[in-house]
């Protein structure tokens, strides 16, 4: 199996660690790099009113936050060892900012890559930005 670098999965690890997920008590954490190699993390955060944040929009909020626009690698980490796959909602979110070549990478706790996505094998035939008029 694939392994990323230990750098990575101590920075998913703290996410993980730091997620409030006082609800679901499912607590994910996500880290979205860019071509230039920039890295950002995110975890979720859970409201009593169950409409809280996933791991990977507060990554892509602090993403877009730096003024980087174009996603290269998505890491995905769950409380488990078992697959956990970013949500529907989070799908359109990295659509919006990958590219055909962008990697979605699902993690264990170790660093293994437990499977590898590209964006048509996670949303396919996806609704982009390029299926809107143009202004």
């Amino acid at each position: 199996m694939t392994q990323v670098n230990q750098a990575l999965v101590d920075t998913l690890l703290n996410a993980l660690n730091n997620a409030y997920a006082p609800y679901s008590h499912h607590p994910v954490a996500a880290v979205m790099e860019c071509s230039d190699g920039q890295q950002f993390a995110g975890t979720n955060v859970e409201v009593a009113h169950y409409k809280g944040l996933c791991a990977e929009g507060s990554a892509i909020a602090a993403m877009i936050t730096a003024g980087q626009r174009e996603l290269a690698k998505v890491y995905v980490m769950g409380p488990g060892e078992h697959l956990c796959t970013p949500c529907g909602d989070c799908r359109q979110r990295i659509r919006e900012f990958a590219t055909p070549d962008t990697q979605i990478m699902v993690l264990s706790h170790q660093g293994e890559v437990l499977k590898t996505y590209s964006m048509e094998t996670l949303l396919p035939d996806a609704f982009g930005p390029e299926n809107l008029p143009s202004r």
